[in-house]
């Protein structure tokens, strides 16, 4: 048995079990949900399992609260295939009142909530899981805490080399917990398998809707082409008219982002909306992101060796893991990550924005000196447009680079930071 590497969400599982009677881990498939999961529940019920999941289902007639017999912190695992599970876990933990009773896990949305009468709100926390961030696969030192920089401690110059070519081996081998064991084309071929059954298979079994998974491969090459942009759905139509010869309607591409973002396998990043003393109007459209960047780069048949010969294509792949590793630590310190843009060009990649209001500001560059320049300059423009007398002073600006020496301060006060420094 392979041992197991600690998540960022260890530390807020145990939280939410110490706060809530259950907890529901969501997020893609392959991330590693029930792995964490049983690290700490003491009985298991598999739905993923054909045999188990037949079983409960006619026991789900009979008498539910059966399936919900066992030591807690119980795991119901693949839940969402049996939604009305989701009353009965909300009504078995009223009648407990205790809390750390139940922990589900889901890789989908269920594909028909009516079945579910209850909100769980009060009962039942969630928790969004995603690939492994660099620091968590143990290819990060972090040595720069995203905690620390909020509570406004300085960095002192810290080192953490990584060369291009590490750089793009891993955002195409992504971060999938099994291939974080492996190495080389072994370690390569999880996203690309993830892809084949993402657009042959799961896009077909989400709910009764028989997709085609070449408009849904189409698709994710499109919406890998267009990462971190603010790109239309008529923008995305006619992109693959021109690089796939295939006609198909807006209303198409809109129910199969839909169904991909319930799988978890995209996931939009929401607009920031600051108080500007410029009269510029916020672009309040989402970017779009994959969970992982190495989806991207299966989507287009891209290996390492295509993306050090493609810089500019693998600095949008590089972006996308940023924001990933981003969205991982930001989950642990209570925040959440957005984007800026504004109608004079203004823009910002990553605004880390925890709930008691504090914000950092933050600019994703593949590296060299003319790139971490040109993101300093774009972070204090967004700063010097910032309207302090109707909000705070963002806790610091940072630049974070791929390949770089040196995590350390620059003289304005921007801080320059190698991904692979960061942690939660």
């Amino acid at each position: 048995m392979k041992a197991y590497k600690q998540r960022v969400s260890d530390v807020v599982l145990t939280y939410k079990l110490e706060c809530k009677g259950a907890v529901l881990i969501e997020g893609a498939k392959w991330c590693g949900k029930t792995t964490s999961a049983r690290q700490y529940s003491k009985s298991v019920l598999n739905l993923g399992d054909t045999t188990e999941y037949e079983r409960a289902k006619e026991m789900m007639s009979i008498n539910s609260s059966l399936l919900l017999d066992g030591d807690a912190p119980r795991l119901i695992d693949e839940w969402q295939t049996l939604p009305g599970l989701w009353d009965s876990v909300r009504s078995e933990v009223d009648k407990r009142g205790e809390c750390g009773q139940f922990i589900l896990t889901g890789s989908s949305v269920p594909p028909d909530i009516s079945q579910m009468r209850h909100s769980g709100v009060g009962r039942i926390s969630i928790l969004r899981m995603r690939p492994m961030s660099l620091f968590e696969s143990g290819e990060g030192n972090g040595v720069v805490s995203l905690a620390d920089l909020f509570d406004g401690q300085s960095i002192e110059s810290m080192h953490a080399e990584m060369t291009l070519d590490q750089i793009a081996y891993l955002i195409c081998r992504g971060g999938w917990p099994q291939a974080t064991f492996q190495s080389g084309r072994v370690a390569l071929g999880h996203a690309r398998d993830y892809f084949d059954v993402v657009t042959e298979f799961d896009i077909q079994q989400i709910d009764e809707v028989r997709r085609n998974p070449d408009r849904a491969k189409a698709i994710m090459r499109s919406y890998a082409r267009h990462i971190g942009y603010q790109t239309p759905l008529s923008t995305v139509r006619a992109d693959i008219l021109q690089n796939e010869c295939m006609s198909i309607s807006d209303d198409t591409i809109a129910d199969y982002i839909n169904t991909m973002s319930k799988m978890f396998v995209i996931e939009d990043m929401p607009s920031w909306n600051p108080n500007l003393r410029s009269k510029a109007a916020i672009r309040q459209s989402n970017c779009r992101y994959f969970v992982d960047p190495s989806i991207a780069a299966a989507a287009l048949g891209a290996g390492p060796g295509d993306l050090i010969k493609d810089l500019k294509a693998m600095g949008m792949f590089f972006e996308n893991m940023v924001v990933r590793d981003l969205r991982v630590y930001a989950e642990a310190i209570d925040g959440n990550v957005f984007h800026f843009r504004d109608s004079n060009g203004l823009e910002c990649d990553a605004v880390i924005h925890l709930r008691d209001g504090r914000y950092g500001l933050v600019e994703a560059k593949l590296g060299g000196m003319g790139k971490i320049e040109e993101g300093a300059a774009s972070l204090l423009k967004l700063y010097d447009t910032l309207d302090f007398t109707r909000m705070r002073k963002p806790s610091f600006m940072m630049v974070v680079v791929g390949v770089g020496q040196f995590a350390y301060r620059r003289k304005d006060g921007v801080l320059v930071v190698p991904l692979a420094c960061l942690k939660q």
